[in-house]
């Protein structure tokens, strides 16, 4: 008899848990919404991929069912996802005080605990500070050159293969660029291959987070193991052997870490330069292998493109001279196009934060201490913000604002976490485009599918042919390639 007492009491006993899994307490009316399977939520769904511009299935079918705002639990946590422009801005504007910056475990584990979208109040604003002084405007302007130099030197370079991924091959350049800058970094004469650690990084970043010998998320580990070994050998030896010139923002750091009233340590500059290496280069390769494929497809724009770069070549009293800050600044519609690019794209699709107490918003509260996945795709690919929202349309800029965040824009973040990194990608994308357009042409080889996660994208072996003008005097619209959109 006991033992089917005990029987009765297990069955009482999950059905109650399964009961409460489904249907969280809340002070008020929860978003509808389905909280999935007990411990897993809907995780697998939201991880499928996208082979589309679209929205990702999983938050379109549920915009559907359940309108702007919704529930759903993922890796174990509830979540509120939102899709709703006016609840995105609050988010956003409201960082301290009624929202903070947060990650699933997983993406803690894999950027290091102490990583700058972990950190909140002072201690955030203080490393955003550091990350200024490397990419601020002044920092910038006396970059310009040598940015320049790095695109042509390395599209000449593709010109003599028979053809490039562009998107590995835009990695590399801008990784090398972004290390040396950090660190110092020379691929040909260090012993260790920084960029190989980060490959392995990225191809599990975005994985069901197993950490079991073979998964792609262990191997992602891995990777940031390795990574977080080379860094830290480069820092024992820096202070090792001290130099009195300082030239890379690693001086910088240790500078801040030597100081005796410093909050700044160790583990947290560590982490900070493992995120800028992997954030500085890969995001913006995705966005420059995009935007290729784009002009690829639309010649008009291209053709738009092209017409601004040369007339800044004509206008230039000493044409042997380089590209000047008041030249990039004038790059209307390269601009245009940048922000169209990374509207459609969508690199960063999903933004997370956590309610830090019981928040009202229309007919809904949101709990404290549940996290809210702000969703850009949905806003950028809406209809209702956007005319024909999957067209390729850079002159729609125009019209809006260009320069910073705002309720139907927020490709680059908003609020005090807009990304501090914005004027850096915009340079590396503006001074590439502008190398591209005015000496080279290309043609695609072979491949450029998109394959969407919901974390970023990769163009799959998009190889293209880099032919110098100067070889073949041709119109750079002409044999543009103009296949079928294959994503």
């Amino acid at each position: 008899m006991w033992l089917i007492a005990a029987a009765a009491l297990v069955v009482v006993s999950i059905t109650h848990w399964v009961y409460r899994w489904r249907n969280p307490r809340c002070n008020g009316n929860l978003p509808p919404g389905s909280m999935g399977w007990p411990l897993l939520g809907e995780t697998i769904q939201f991880f499928a991929p996208n082979p589309t511009w679209d929205t990702p299935p999983f938050v379109k079918e549920r915009m559907k069912r359940y309108g702007a705002i919704f529930k759903t639990n993922l890796v174990g946590r509830p979540v509120i996802v939102s899709t709703d422009s006016d609840l995105n801005y609050m988010i956003f504007q409201q960082e301290g005080q009624l929202f903070q910056s947060w990650y699933p475990d997983s993406f803690t584990e894999v950027f290091g605990r102490q990583n700058v979208g972990s950190l909140h109040g002072y201690m955030y604003k203080y490393l955003k500070n550091m990350v200024l002084y490397l990419f601020g405007p002044e920092s910038l302007k006396k970059m310009l050159h040598e940015v320049e130099h790095v695109a042509t030197t390395n599209l000449h370079k593709w010109a003599a293969k028979e053809s490039v991924d562009l998107k590995e091959a835009t990695a590399n350049m801008i990784f090398d660029l972004t290390a040396k800058k950090l660190i110092s970094y020379d691929p040909e004469k260090s012993s260790e291959n920084l960029r190989e650690s980060f490959v392995a990084f990225i191809q599990g970043l975005i994985s069901f987070p197993l950490d079991i010998p073979g998964t792609a998320y262990h191997k992602c580990l891995q990777g940031r193991k390795k990574a977080m070994t080379v860094l830290k050998n480069m820092l024992e030896e820096r202070r090792a052997n001290p130099r009195k010139l300082k030239t890379d923002f690693f001086d910088y750091v240790l500078e801040e870490l030597d100081r005796g009233d410093s909050i700044l340590t160790e583990a947290i500059a560590l982490d900070l330069m493992f995120v800028l290496l992997f954030a500085s280069f890969e995001t913006t390769s995705l966005a420059i292998t995009v935007a290729v494929k784009l002009l690829r497809d639309n010649p008009r724009v291209l053709q738009e493109l092209t017409e601004e770069h040369e007339n800044i070549l004509r206008n230039r009293e000493n044409t042997e001279s380089g590209l000047t800050w008041k030249e990039y600044k004038s790059m209307t519609f390269t601009f245009q196009l940048i922000n169209e690019t990374v509207r459609l794209a969508n690199i960063v699709p999903g933004v997370f934060r956590k309610a830090l107490k019981d928040i009202k918003f229309k007919d809904y509260t949101i709990p404290a201490g549940w996290a809210v996945m702000v969703c850009p795709p949905a806003v950028h690919l809406n209809p209702a913000n956007y005319k024909d929202p999957l067209e390729f349309n850079p002159w729609r800029w125009k019209r809006m604002d260009q320069k910073g965040a705002s309720k139907n824009f927020m490709a680059f973040g908003g609020g005090m976490r807009f990304c501090v990194g914005t004027d850096f990608t915009k340079v590396q994308m503006a001074v590439f485009l502008h190398c591209l357009v005015t000496k080279y042409r290309w043609k695609t080889v072979r491949g450029g599918e998109i394959v969407r996660t919901p974390g970023l994208q990769f163009p799959n072996g998009f190889q293209v042919q880099m032919i110098a003008k100067d070889k073949q005097n041709q119109d750079p619209t002409s044999e543009c390639d103009q296949g079928s959109r294959d994503f």
